[in-house]
């Protein structure tokens, strides 16, 4: 199971936005990552644009390009809007719905609480970040995950606001059903990747 381990504070700094949800903890935002700073204004190309989105969306999610590129090519093979299916495989990922459901403060701390085995999807201990939940899907937390204090902090806060695709009593969650591109709070732009894969 691969997955990034660098500096993160760079990767949003490269994005110009915060994918890690760190809010004031991100330092120097405004200022792209590199040993000189800012080297001046430079217009975007058209593939320049796709690629940043298409990196952005990847690190927002957690996932590598081998992957990512497997999702694209999922939701190129499936009917309907490529853009709408992408963010479905994407969203329905085990780890991002167990943060949509507000269990955990981002995503990666939801992967590690997935990857030890604190996840419970159906009854069933499940500790694969990548599983893909399903319509019907009950995502419940174990008892000692009940007692991590990140987790105490997140379940007593009561101004989470969950996904209409999702529902949510204490510390159980349910998949009502699969997401669309508007249930996504992030500015995502699905027809730049779709675009970018195109070429």
């Amino acid at each position: 199971m691969a997955r990034y381990t660098g500096p993160k504070d760079r990767l949003s700094r490269r994005e110009n936005t915060d994918l890690f949800s760190k809010g004031a903890k991100l330092t120097r935002l405004a200022v792209p990552p590199g040993l000189h700073g800012h080297k001046g204004y430079r217009k975007t190309s058209q593939y320049g644009k796709q690629l940043r989105e298409k990196q952005k969306v990847k690190r927002l999610y957690g996932v590598l390009e081998k992957q990512f590129r497997r999702y694209i090519e999922k939701s190129l093979k499936a009917k309907g809007n490529t853009g709408d299916r992408l963010i479905s495989l994407l969203e329905r990922r085990l780890d991002n719905v167990v943060y949509r459901l507000g269990f955990t403060p981002n995503r990666p701390s939801a992967r590690q609480l997935v990857s030890h085995g604190h996840v419970l999807v159906n009854g069933n201990k499940l500790n694969i970040p990548s599983y893909s939940t399903k319509k019907g899907d009950s995502i419940s937390l174990s008892g000692k995950a009940m007692q991590i204090p990140v987790v105490k902090r997140m379940l007593e806060k009561k101004d989470v606001a969950i996904p209409e695709w999702l529902k949510r009593k204490a510390a159980v969650g349910v998949v009502v059903r699969e997401p669309v591109g508007d249930d996504v709070a992030e500015p995502i732009s699905t027809h730049d990747i779709v675009e970018f894969y195109s070429r």
